[in-house]
């Protein structure tokens, strides 16, 4: 069996959610970049995440962060039909918001600002929280992305139809389902792994 050497916090995380960009640092030792293989960077899908200490910690089983990946750029980047890009991102900030991932509510966050040039309703709900009023659409959604990420069964008929009436059809509110449980689920991955860092 490989040991896993385990670093101690780096202290002075960031304790405030931002759309400015921060670091994210392993409590486990990651891969070392030239240590990966092909069977390595096949799971990492984009040779660029090799830079990433996150995916070079989650690359030690990569087939399953092939499939983590895959899923994951399905979700965001499949807009042809379904929700805008700017409201999964929504979704997935609400989720890391919700949950206290400070790391992952920065990137999406800064997605969710860029692709509806909404950057201060995005700020609004980094700074007031997941009960800031942005409006009947993205309350709505910001609603039911709080729900799954408390626990699933929170989520219910009702969500489904306050999403419904906020105007979203059955693609788009499936794609506001999907954006917030994968979040909630990779949040609490990356907050049990390591811990944000201010940016390098």
């Amino acid at each position: 069996m490989t040991e896993v050497a385990i670093t101690p916090g780096v202290g002075n995380p960031p304790v405030t959610f931002t759309q400015a960009e921060i670091g994210w640092t392993p409590w486990l030792q990651p891969l070392a970049e030239d240590d990966l293989t092909d069977r390595h960077l096949r799971g990492l899908v984009e040779a660029a995440r090799a830079k990433s200490p996150y995916f070079r910690l989650l690359v030690r089983d990569p087939e399953v962060l092939e499939a983590r990946t895959k899923t994951d750029k399905d979700i965001f980047y499949n807009t042809r039909t379904g929700l805008p890009r700017a409201e999964r991102e929504l979704a997935a900030t609400a989720a890391s918001r919700s949950n206290g991932c400070i790391f992952c509510a920065s990137v999406h966050a800064r997605f969710a600002s860029h692709h509806s040039n909404r950057g201060d309703d995005v700020q609004k709900l980094l700074d007031e929280g997941v009960g800031a009023d942005l409006g009947e659409r993205w309350n709505a959604i910001v609603a039911a992305s709080v729900a799954l990420t408390a626990t699933p069964p929170a989520f219910g008929d009702e969500h489904v139809a306050r999403l419904a009436a906020a105007g979203l059809d059955e693609l788009e509110i499936a794609d506001v389902i999907h954006g917030a449980a994968f979040f909630n689920w990779a949040n609490r991955l990356m907050l049990s792994l390591g811990e944000p860092t201010p940016a390098n």
